[in-house]
């Protein structure tokens, strides 16, 4: 296994990124996982662990150890269930930077599964993704790997059609669950260009929401206990340390100018519409499929599917907005607060975001794969998100093609910050010093 630091100067002040953020003017210097990458002055990557074949989100104990849920992505061509299983327990014995002693359970998973997204660590207990299931293990105060059987806490997620994975976020009393939707814009035929939406869209009374359950006991997952609706697929769940509120991330739709030509030019698709961060509220609506969200008009606009004309609102001025937006198709895979005191004043409170990276931005450039922050402050946006990790890619931003693409972010009990990606199966370590 590889590590190396991350040596970054900082050549100017903060300047201007495109679309409305901003980023740190960085070079980087590094060999490994970590060449390329560029972080704000005072910071530094190690590569924690490598070679962990789709590694998603991520959770750390209160004594350390990482915990990642992986799974079998389309470009994982053998298939193969992993040998000891899909959860990976990762500790760092001798304090170096990155884990030495590396442990995988899990395995009661049946061969044709592909593994889960959804991972939280709450009251002792370690809640896992598996499918179409949640479970829980009780984590050993000493002991890496937990010992026994997990307890089934929800059965019957679907794991059909669009976006099967089921990220999660756990307080005392709730797990929620997200169900991402099997369509892009609920069209009579998914993805056709000018095929008229449907509705009332039925997929909503199933998924493109968030549904609560208590965290113990086993629960079978139906529409009653649906949270939130018109939420497309909320990749990234957390709780907010101090108001206690639910946050998600939102994937906007895709294939505004390809699907409807006549009223969207391809600059206007590749921008439309905004990456959202929403503060998720029981019975809220957010608007999927009949409205997307417009950064620049800073409000919830009408789908063409539904008779918009790129402009009007219509129903959507009665839908819930974002507490922040991003650039389109950047894909917003995992959020996390930062609840630790190593990084700067300025961090605490607010939120990490890690892009997956885009597909659906061509003809102009593809973008995103990296990790940005949004400053919060009383549970609302404080200013401008900020590039905080760059560079994961490599030479082409392209899904596929790029050497690492972020999954999954996490705060350590000493406020240091970890990065998932499933493309390349990297586990970085982001610390602060004067």
């Amino acid at each position: 296994m590889r590590s190396s630091l991350l040596a970054i100067v900082l050549i100017a002040a903060c300047g201007r990124g495109d679309r409305g953020g901003t980023t740190a003017d960085t070079t980087a210097m590094a060999t490994g996982a970590t060449e390329g990458l560029k972080l704000p002055s005072g910071f530094k990557a190690t590569v924690f662990a490598e070679n962990l074949s789709g590694a998603r989100h991520l959770a750390v104990a209160p004594n350390g150890n990482v915990y990642v849920n992986t799974w079998r992505s389309p470009y994982d061509t053998t298939r193969r269930v992993p040998e000891g299983g899909y959860i990976v327990a990762l500790r760092d014995t001798n304090r170096d930077g990155k884990a030495d002693l590396i442990r995988r359970f899990g395995s009661s998973l049946q061969s044709g599964s592909k593994g889960g997204t959804g991972i939280a660590i709450r009251s002792g207990w370690l809640y896992v993704e598996a499918d179409s299931q949640i479970m829980r293990y009780g984590l050993p105060e000493t002991e890496l790997v937990p010992a026994g059987s997990p307890e089934i806490v929800v059965i019957g997620l679907t794991t059909e059609g669009g976006h099967p994975m089921h990220p999660i976020a756990v307080d005392d009393r709730n797990i929620y669950v997200n169900l991402g939707s099997d369509t892009n814009s609920c069209q009579e035929k998914d993805r056709e260009v000018e095929s008229p939406g449907r509705k009332p869209c039925r997929e909503l009374l199933q998924r493109a929401g968030i549904w609560r359950f208590l965290n113990s006991g086993r629960q079978r997952f139906s529409p009653a206990q649906r949270f939130a609706t018109g939420i497309r697929n909320a990749d990234g769940l957390a709780i907010h340390p101090e108001n206690g509120a639910l946050y998600a991330t939102q994937h906007g739709r895709d294939q505004l100018a390809q699907n409807w030509p006549k009223v969207y030019n391809s600059k206007q698709g590749a921008e439309l519409p905004a990456e959202e961060l929403l503060r998720v509220e029981q019975d809220g609506d957010y608007g999927w499929p009949y409205c997307y969200y417009d950064a620049t008009a800073k409000s919830l606009v009408l789908a063409p599917e539904y008779g918009g004309d790129g402009k009007k609102a219509g129903e959507c001025a009665q839908k819930k907005g974002p507490v922040a937006a991003f650039p389109a198709h950047w894909a917003p895979n995992a959020l996390a607060f930062y609840t630790g005191t190593m990084f700067p004043e300025s961090y605490r409170g607010g939120a990490f975001i890690a892009f997956h990276g885009s597909w659906n931005r061509a003809p102009e450039p593809q973008d995103g794969y990296n990790v940005v922050f949004q400053p919060m402050a009383q549970g609302k946006a404080s200013g401008q998100y900020q590039v905080f990790a760059d560079g994961f890619a490599g030479q082409r931003k392209e899904p596929g093609l790029a050497k690492h693409r972020p999954a999954g972010v996490a705060v350590g009990p000493d406020g240091a910050l970890y990065i998932s990606d499933d493309q390349g199966g990297t586990v970085w370590r982001v610390e602060y010093s004067r």
